[in-house]
């Protein structure tokens, strides 16, 4: 463990008698019936770990149900309960990045409402975190989804690890256990299109995995439809690698090579064989298709960069803080 000093016996060394502090940051959004259960659940598995204090973190992207009033409820019941609600929705990238910033314990464990990753498993990440490990992270095993889904998501992993310098750890969601010397860097980290799982494993400098097998959800439905899965896989393909910027340098100067080395061919075999080369209409047709397909492609790829890019200087606040309770906002 990095965040506090650690004993002989590997536990936790409180300051000034207080016992180390763990967060639980738990985005949500239209949870109204998984947040009862989640807090009771956790509050369940820390009575196993009398030896640290709790606070939770939730941060609610401006739920149209009741699930405010269910926070609301909880955080007037207990002051360890912090909220913040935003005034629309930001996605839940930023929404975790803001429970993070916000969280003041030694370490912090992002937890989904919906209990999909176990609270139970919350010892065995702080048994890793005692050991010295800056970030826990979970890998998931088995989850109740299509194959089809799943085998495009190793296909994921696999293809951002080959393009990425930052080697993320395949199947790891965001359900980890993060120390307070990585929580102070990504605090001071502003990025309006976070990918919180590689940003958090490329700070960590010593990374340990628990593996689990997800659970099916009990309430709700499902808040990342296939749209916001591949809008997420691009955010993490292009937040971590300009490979693709490159890849399009490539195919260029190629396809550039090929159009030259093809008409060097048509021009050598009518000036000195007399060739008469049909007009072919299809094959032109075909050949102004490939170039204004290709061309297409890579304005794509440049314009998610550049996007990025006018986002970031646009220094605009990552969320706006509707209200908090039990917690003062901070800025950004």
């Amino acid at each position: 463990m990095t965040g506090a000093v650690v004993r002989s016996d590997g536990a936790p060394e409180p300051a000034a008698g207080k016992r180390p502090l763990i967060s639980i940051a738990i985005p949500v959004f239209n949870e109204e019936r998984n947040v009862l259960p989640a807090y009771e659940a956790v509050l369940s598995v820390f009575e196993s770990l009398p030896r640290y204090e709790i606070e939770f973190v939730f941060t609610d992207n401006h739920s149209s149900d009741g699930t405010f009033a269910r926070l609301t409820e909880l955080a007037l019941r207990d002051p360890r309960v912090k909220v913040l609600r935003f005034n629309r929705n930001y996605g839940f990238q930023r929404s975790l990045l803001t429970a993070y910033r916000h969280v003041r314990g030694d370490a912090a464990i992002q937890l989904d409402c919906d209990l999909q990753d176990p609270p139970s498993l919350i010892p065995e990440f702080v048994a890793l975190w005692e050991q010295g490990h800056d970030v826990v992270v979970g890998v998931r095993r088995h989850r109740v989804e299509p194959k089809t889904l799943t085998l495009a998501r190793r296909a994921f992993y696999a293809l951002l690890n080959l393009i990425s310098d930052d080697q993320l750890t395949a199947d790891a969601g965001d359900f980890r256990l993060i120390d307070r010397t990585i929580l102070d860097q990504v605090r001071a980290i502003f990025d309006v299109n976070p990918y919180m799982r590689g940003l958090t494993s490329s700070l960590a400098l010593r990374e340990g995995t628990i593996p689990y097998d997800r659970r099916p959800r009990q309430h709700e439905k499902s808040k990342f439809p296939v749209r916001r899965l591949f809008r997420f896989a691009i955010d993490g393909i292009v937040g971590h690698s300009i490979v693709p910027l490159r890849f399009a340098s490539y195919i260029g100067v190629l396809v550039s090579v090929l159009t030259f080395a093809l008409s060097g061919f048509y021009l050598v075999g009518a000036l000195l064989f007399g060739s008469d080369w049909p007009s072919g209409f299809a094959t032109t047709t075909v050949l102004l298709l490939f170039s204004v397909s290709l061309n297409a492609i890579f304005m794509g790829i440049l314009g998610e960069y550049i996007s990025r890019i006018y986002q970031q200087v646009r220094q605009h606040p990552l969320v706006v803080i509707e209200k908090g309770i039990n917690i003062v906002p901070e800025g950004r």
